[in-house]
């Protein structure tokens, strides 16, 4: 999968809400009503992320998810970043 450049990084991004482009990755932090919440999106992304053969890096503290999100087979962001990240939004919002 092609690395994409800077300025493809910042289009992708004008299409995902609550995301950010950082350290070589994109990243977002989402806050629940609590953890029992925040441990079923987590499955749902797990599930998801086996699906696509592309899994998030995460830490989660009670009621907060942060995930980041980067290809390190390609050294920075693909598709498949993209990809994942909608489908987590998809999931916290219930459109999935």
């Amino acid at each position: 999968m092609k690395k994409l450049s800077e300025s493809e990084i910042q289009e992708h991004l004008s299409t995902i809400e609550e995301w950010e482009y950082k350290d070589n990755a994109i990243h977002t932090t989402i806050e629940f009503k609590d953890f029992k919440d925040t441990f079923s999106v987590m499955t749902r992304i797990a599930f998801e992320a086996e699906i696509q053969q592309h899994h998030p890096d995460w830490t989660n503290v009670y009621n907060k998810l942060q995930i980041s999100l980067s290809t390190h087979d390609a050294g920075g962001i693909t598709e498949k970043d993209f990809k994942l990240a909608k489908t987590i939004d998809d999931i916290v919002t219930g459109d999935s």
